[in-house]
């Protein structure tokens, strides 16, 4: 059913944790399944120059949040706003049963609204005069 690279990042998760001083700190989950992921992501220059999450789910849910931690480390927020998507991350895993695809799009989603989430308190910092 799971591939080696799941199985691999499920017995051996990767960046488990939470940074102590996190840039931002988001939670995202899915009722449906009971999974849930919280992602704490270091930004420096706008680049991830750290991530640690914490996963509460199914074995497919720890592989994609462990692949996808690996996927953006050092990456410009740009790139993974624009790379980084629920197949990224499955085709990084060497695939997913169509029925655990959630749980990759759930790791995506998260990385997104964390994007998301600190452009907004940047932009509540720093606004731009109107001209």
């Amino acid at each position: 059913m799971y591939t080696e690279k799941v199985m691999e990042h499920f017995n051996n998760p990767r960046n488990v944790g939470i940074i102590a001083d996190p840039t931002v700190l988001v939670q995202v989950g899915e009722p449906s399944c009971g999974d849930a992921l919280l992602l704490s992501l270091k930004i420096d220059n706008d680049r991830i120059v750290d991530v640690k999450y914490k996963i509460y789910g199914c074995g497919a849910a720890i592989a994609t949040a462990s692949v996808a931690s690996e996927m953006v480390m050092g990456l410009a927020l740009d790139d993974v706003l624009n790379n980084i998507t629920d197949q990224t991350i499955a085709d990084a895993l060497d695939g997913l049963p169509p029925e655990k695809m959630h749980c990759s799009n759930m790791a995506a989603g998260a990385l997104h609204g964390a994007i998301c989430e600190y452009r907004k308190t940047i932009a509540a910092k720093h606004p731009v005069p109107a001209n």
